[in-house]
């Protein structure tokens, strides 16, 4: 980088800052609470306050919800270097994304790469706004982790196709406004051809959901249902029968996506956290020294995790990311948050097996620790990604 580029760059984070610190509102400088307390927009979103709603509205109009997404499709248009320093000046004041969404972190990318530009200029600005809300028709009851053996058909009926199937797990699919979904288009084709990827409209005749009810007494995901569901044809991403392509891609943004979860505390440091049980010592230390080592070989591992996120957007905005580094740290990530729960649950003593009682919020701990199982299942399992790590990273030969 030049001395003018340097320069320009330190006038923009200098900018940035100051932007901020005068348009984040200082509720929005704290850790989400719970779900409820995340902005996912769509049709009939509500904000769960004036700061939250303050937050989302000067960060949309800024096109800083998508900070790299080009200016014409309501991004910020920011440059790789620029859009560094927005993410470390928002993380040095604690801000909050304004707004969650899997059109920003799965479905945008896969568009950028694969869609039309019609179809670019229909979705990409109103997922920027805020304005539709998306759910993944990935998995399926039968396909297990083998995605590619996926059974949900699309039949050709002149201008439409006309889908019947099925899929599970799909996450949040009872509030989404629209579906990004795979489908097959051609059953006699091997079983990574035939695949469309296609979007459609969650309102369409022949659509239901159904919660599933997980051990945590928490239901992020559906059954969804489609029954004869007619989807023009101009709704396919990409070309048809060539779908494996954009869902590998979007697959490498969704495990991303995923590994952030190892990076993300939960409001207070652990050690505070854990004193809140444990207690302090003379020294002003965790009364506890195998807790406190627990707690500082995790934080050395957060931020390594830190570091190495930091790397991947690097190389992923230089054209040089490896396809399949995702798939190690979604592994990693996933592990990771698995560990910070349990070093709560440990910290918490009796207290953290409360499950609804008014001082535990419910159960929140135990609750959010049964849900941390899940992470080494969705977005490709543990076992999966550690088979890609050593195929595609390690060359390691196969059995």
């Amino acid at each position: 980088m030049s001395d003018t580029e340097t320069a320009e760059l330190e006038t923009f984070r200098n900018e940035t800052r100051a932007w901020l610190e005068a348009n984040c509102p200082p509720e929005m400088r704290k850790p989400a609470t719970s779900d409820g307390d995340v902005f996912w927009g769509g049709r009939n979103a509500k904000f769960s306050s004036e700061p939250q709603r303050i937050w989302f509205e000067r960060m949309r109009d800024k096109g800083w919800t998508v900070p790299d997404w080009p200016k014409e499709y309501g991004g910020g248009g920011l440059s790789a270097a620029e859009h560094k320093v927005l993410r470390a000046e928002m993380a040095k004041m604690g801000a909050r994304p304004p707004l969650s969404s899997f059109g920003i972190w799965m479905l945008g990318p896969a568009l950028l790469k694969y869609g039309n530009e019609a179809q670019k200029k229909e979705h990409l600005p109103k997922i920027a706004a805020g304005l539709i809300r998306w759910c993944q028709g990935y998995s399926e009851p039968n396909a297990g982790s083998d995605l590619a053996s996926l059974q949900t058909r699309a039949e050709s009926d002149g201008d439409d196709f006309v889908i019947t199937g099925s899929k599970i797990w799909t996450s949040y699919a009872n509030y989404a406004d629209w579906i990004f979904c795979l489908v097959r288009t051609d059953p006699a084709a091997k079983k990574h051809d035939g695949i469309s990827f296609i979007l459609f409209d969650m309102t369409s005749k022949g659509v239901t959901t159904k919660p599933i009810l997980l051990i945590s007494g928490y239901s992020p995901f559906c059954e969804t249902f489609f029954d004869g569901v007619r989807v023009p044809k101009s709704h396919v991403v990409g070309t048809v029968n060539r779908g494996w392509d954009v869902a590998k891609y979007l697959l490498q943004h969704e495990r991303a996506m995923i590994s952030g979860m190892g990076e993300r505390g939960v409001g207070r440091p652990l050690g505070q956290i854990a004193a809140d049980s444990v207690g302090s010592d003379a020294q002003g230390k965790l009364d506890d020294s195998m807790l406190r080592g627990r707690i500082a070989t995790f934080d050395v591992d957060e931020a390594a995790l830190a570091a190495c996120a930091e790397r991947a957007v690097d190389l992923a905005k230089a054209g040089q990311a490896h396809p399949a580094f995702s798939s190690a740290m979604k592994y990693y990530g996933t592990e990771l948050n698995k560990r910070r729960y349990e070093i709560l649950m440990s910290a918490g003593g009796v207290d953290a097996l409360e499950w609804e009682s008014e001082r535990s919020k419910q159960g929140a701990r135990p609750r959010a620790w049964l849900r941390t199982k899940a992470n080494s299942i969705e977005g490709g399992t543990t076992e999966v990604m550690l088979g890609i790590v050593a195929k595609r990273i390690l060359d390691l030969p196969g059995a």
